[in-house]
């Protein structure tokens, strides 16, 4: 019975060793802003130069009750030009005990950069 205990604890020490060395899906980042120091905006606007690669990217927002109804994105590079509005949806969840809601921007959030960009106003 103890060679059980034994075989049992040493299962699981093994197992959650193997997960612990699993590699972590940690997206990769191109750019990341937050906006809610409005000391970042000009009239409204926030604006920010920075290289990009070419590839597949995806917006990514954490909008809550608070954020902009609505959110629009341009970006422009030598060879590239992207605009995109996005709409903010809130959702109900109603549970037994109660109700909440959850946040997302509705629009085109994957675009695809051809080749290597570069914003003209880059520094």
């Amino acid at each position: 019975m103890k060679k059980v205990v034994y075989i049992i604890g040493i299962t699981i020490v093994a197992i959650s060793i193997g997960i612990s060395l699993q590699p972590k899906n940690e997206a990769n980042v191109a750019y990341h802003v937050t906006l809610a120091d409005p000391k970042l905006y000009d009239n409204g606007t926030f604006t920010d130069n920075f290289k990009i690669q070419k590839g597949t990217y995806q917006f990514s927002f954490v909008p809550n009750g608070d954020s902009p109804q609505n959110l629009s994105i341009s970006l422009k590079g030598d060879l590239f030009s992207y605009n995109a509005d996005f709409n903010l949806q809130g959702t109900i969840h109603k549970t037994g005990i109660s109700s909440y809601y959850t946040w997302d921007y509705l629009g085109r959030k994957v675009i695809e950069i051809p080749q290597d960009q570069r914003n003209s106003d880059y520094n």
